[in-house]
This record gives structure tokens, sequence and C-alpha cells, in this order.
């Protein structure tokens, strides 16, 4: 899909959104709008596996029949449908029944039949309970159809409904069902609803660029970046998801089949089930991921909590953009955990290396790690500074990047990323200082190709540029009591020109000698005019 194509395709449905919303809260209208996109994907897939299935069988309705092919052959083969959904819950992992079509619903809508809500409802009951992929389970928990917010009672909440999907229907009717186009038209509206959100977008997005520098740091090799990316990872983990936009952007710089797993945890119920249905949208089968709802720092997922070293997750990748600052609750029991126990626990009023080091627990050795924290990580004391200093001994931290001020939804703060590894090659630390390579922006700078591409070349080829980027030793950064804070090592302010202080006073005897000749001109005149002259 071209640029112009999704930008056309984004604004189509990003304009029924803003008609229609009306009063609604942009977030909540949100989580309708992407569950009906989501549906039409499903439909659409399921009826192109189902086409190929039943092969000449297939329906061909008459030009005016609207219904669903499908329903046609449900209703003339009543005995054979048992046998078939077996066949399609073997090929695509799920059932969806013709009536729960989006077909068929968009049907329902565009005659505005009074049964459409109930017929909705009834849908996503039976996709996440009874299609068979587990991954359903739930998927539609946070969509409101009873909501008052759509309307006083069910006829006006059935009517809305029926505008919603009538013109969310006529919008992408011209456009193609691929599940790149529909993936690339759901970030694009992740991103749109995601700038009227403001801070709440924070919970569930990462800007593309700064997800662009991530994803391209951590597919290029551990030991020797400068070789290139790596041809496949096997494991990939984003502990604090969000949307799933991160881990498939790393998907999507790698190349689909270049990832084996992705494993991604959100604690946000709502955020969750967006990046189910993301992961889904852009054609990932369900055995291709694992989404988990959950708190990572209370680490609640079986599957990390394994002791086997045998068994143990250990990723060839793992990037992150979790909540800056966040405040939480250390305790005893968690300082004993095996994430930190080594380290200390990260302070009550900032999670920050919390997050890090539970991330960094499940690395594999010749993994890379890239995460996106605020700078007070770099500079902070007490028990942040002994975390900072015993990765630093560890030789753990491999890159600082700081990135400009304004790049966020959620918050104005420069933020920086930090590159770590458990087995890294060169005994140094590399700076890079990006603050001030941007391009400025109404609500939100943007980082530009040239500066996305300026930053991850300096991290490849570990290159060394005049107020942009250094290698730092051990040594310095020690004497330094192992503060980390960028423009200690890599300034951006410009040296002053020297001054010549014997020309500056010859220029000054030179300025007394005109303002005396002058005082006396000026006296001159007003003598000739009768006046008292200047002391």
């Amino acid at each position: 899909m071209t640029e112009q194509q999704l930008n056309k395709l984004g604004s189509t449905l990003w304009g029924i959104a803003d008609q229609l919303r009306g009063a609604m809260n942009a977030d909540d209208f949100r989580d309708y709008m992407l569950s009906f996109l989501f549906l039409r994907y499903l439909s659409d897939n399921y009826e192109a596996a189902a086409k190929k299935e039943l092969g000449q069988d297939y329906p061909k309705p008459a030009k005016d029949d609207k219904r669903a092919p499908l329903s046609l052959w449900y209703k003339a083969n009543k005995e054979d449908t048992a046998e078939f959904e077996k066949q399609m819950r073997r090929k695509v992992h799920y059932v969806i029944k013709p009536q729960y079509l989006w077909s068929s619903i968009a049907e329902m809508a565009r005659t505005q039949s009074g049964e459409l809500l109930n017929t909705l409802e009834k849908g996503f009951k039976y996709i996440e309970n009874e299609s068979f992929a587990s991954t359903f389970q739930g998927l539609f928990s946070e969509i409101h159809l009873n909501s008052e917010k759509l309307g006083k009672n069910y006829t006006e909440r059935n009517s809305k409904l029926c505008t919603i999907i009538s013109k969310i229907a006529e919008g992408i009717a011209q456009f193609s069902s691929d599940s790149d186009i529909l993936g690339d038209a759901y970030e694009y509206l992740i991103g749109q609803f995601a700038a009227g959100s403001g801070k709440k977008a924070g919970e569930f997005y990462t800007p593309q660029q700064i997800s662009t520098i991530l994803s391209k740091i951590v597919i290029l090799d551990c030991q020797e970046p400068c070789t290139g990316k790596k041809k496949k990872l096997d494991k990939v983990l984003d502990f604090a998801c969000g949307s799933g936009s991160l881990l498939l952007n790393v998907r999507k710089h790698l190349g689909p089949r270049g990832i084996g797993k992705i494993y991604g945890q959100e604690k946000n119920i709502t955020t969750y089930n967006l990046a189910r249905m993301n992961m889904l949208l852009h054609g990932l089968k369900d055995s291709e991921f694992v989404i988990q709802h959950g708190d990572s720092l209370l680490n609640d997922w079986d599957i990390l909590n394994e002791m086997n070293p045998a068994k143990k997750l250990e990723c060839d990748a793992v990037v992150a953009n979790p909540p800056f600052s966040y405040r939480w609750e250390p305790t005893e029991v968690l300082g004993q955990d095996f994430r930190f126990k080594s380290y200390g626990l990260a302070p009550k009023s900032a999670a920050d290396f919390a997050f890090l080091l539970h991330g960094f627990h499940f690395l594999g050795k010749e993994g890379v790690m890239a995460i996106i924290l605020p700078h007070g990580v770099l500079f902070r004391g007490g028990v942040e500074q002994r975390i900072r200093t015993k990765l630093l001994k560890d030789g753990n931290i491999d890159t600082v990047i700081g990135l400009p001020a304004n790049l966020f939804f959620s918050t104005g703060i420069p933020v920086c990323i930090l590159v770590l590894k458990k087995c890294k090659k060169p005994d140094d630390v590399l700076f890079i200082n990006a603050g001030e390579h941007f391009e400025k922006g109404k609500r939100q700078n943007r980082l530009l190709p040239e500066h996305i591409d300026k930053i991850v070349d300096t991290y490849q080829y570990r290159k060394e540029e005049e107020r942009f980027s250094r290698r730092v030793t051990p040594e310095e950064i020690e004497k330094n009591d192992y503060n980390l804070n960028i423009s200690r090592y890599v300034s951006t302010a410009k040296q002053e020109p020297p001054i010549d202080l014997r020309a500056v006073n010859a220029e000054l005897l030179d300025l007394e000698k005109k303002i005396v000749a002058g005082t006396k001109k000026h006296n001159g005149f007003l003598k000739e005019l009768g006046l008292q002259p200047l002391p």
C-alpha cells in the first residue's frame, strides 16, 4: 500500500470518526471503531478461506442480493455445516457464523435493522467463546454496546450503531481487505486517536519515529552491529506493549518470517485487547504471538516465572516504552525477586529501573535490549545510582541516546534510549546526543528519516562526531561517579570565539577620542547659537 493510499484510507476513516463520535470521548469511540475494523478483517479472511475450501460449491448471489454468500450455502447445506466448521477450525483456527460476518452486519446496518445491536452482541460473544482460537477470549470485553454513550435507550443505541457501521462500510468498500492494508489503517487510526488523547496516549502508543529507532537497533547483530541485521530473532519481548505497535515495527524491519515468536504483556485491559487485534490484523497467526494481560512489575505471567534454566524465556530482542517515573510499591518480597535481588529495588517514586531490570532479566546472551526512559535514570542518586553503577561495572550498558523534547503525545520532556547487552565487545559506552536533530511541529516535534538514519548509523558503526557522539571509557565514567548525563560527555554548546583584549582596548580608546571630538564640535555649534555648552 502506498503512503498516498494509506493517507487516503486513514483520512477517510478518521473523517468518519470525527463526524460520528459526537459528544463521545475519543478513547471510547476508538474502541468501537477499531473493533468494527477488526471484525471486517476477520470476516474477509474467513470468507476467503471458505471460498477456497468450498471451491465450486461456494454460492454466487445475484447482483441485488446483499446477503453473505456463506449464509446461502448454510441454508442449502444444513447437514454439512458441522463438518465444514471443523475444517475451518483446522485451517484458519476460528469460525464465524454467517449472520455474524461483517457483510451480514453491514447489510443490517444499511437497512436500519432493529436487531443489529442484539446480533452484534451475540456475534462478539460467539467469536470470543466459541470460535475456537484462545486468542479471541475476552477480545471484545471492553466494547459496551449497551452503553448510554451510544444512546439513552436500545432504539437510540441501535440507530447509532447502524449509522457508524454503514459509514465505515461505505468508507472502506473502495479499499482492499488485504491484511497489510487494514493493518496499516488500524495503525494510522491508533496514531490519530493518540494525537487527540494527550497524556493518556502514553498508555498505548509509541510514536512511529522512535519505534523505528528501537526496531532498527535490536535487529542488528549483538556483537558486530556493523555486519548488519540478523536473519532471524527467535523470541522478541515487549513487557509494556500497549497496542503492540513497537513489536510489529520490529517484525516489519526484519520481515514477516524473521521472528519466531512475539511475546507481549500489557496491564490495561482495553489496550491489551487492542494489541491482540493489532497482531491479527497484521496477518500474524495465533501461534506466532502471545499477548498476556498482567502487571510486569509483579511478574504475574507464568511463562516468565519459569525457574528451570533450560525452560527460562531468553529473548533475542527486548523492546519497551514503559510508563515514565511510574509510582509503584516495592516490598520486601520483591526485594528477593530473581529480577532485582542482585541490584536493589527502584525507589517508590520511580519504577524506571524496575522495568529495565525486568526486561533485562529475560534478555539472552546474544540479545539486544532497547528501552525508552526519562533522563532522570542517567543521573539520579541513591539506589538508582547503585543499580546504574552495577550495570556499568558489569559492562551491560552499551549505548545512551538522548532524543529531542516534545516527541511524545503524553509528555513534552526529552527522553533517552538505553541499549543494553549481556555480553558486548567494546568496553566503552557510546553516547549519542541527538537532542537538536528534529523538525519542529505545531504540537509535537518530529524525527525525519535522515535524523533516524543518523542515529542508527552512528550506533551501528560506533561513530564519533563532534557535538553529536562520543565513545567514553569506563575510567572517565567512574571519575564522574557513574553519572551518565549526556551533556557531560557530548556537549552541543558552541564554543565562543576567543576575545582579543588588546584589540577591544584599542577600540574603546578610539571611541573615547571620537566622543571627545564630537562633543567639542557640538559645543562649537551651541556657542554660535549663544547657548551654554555641554560640560
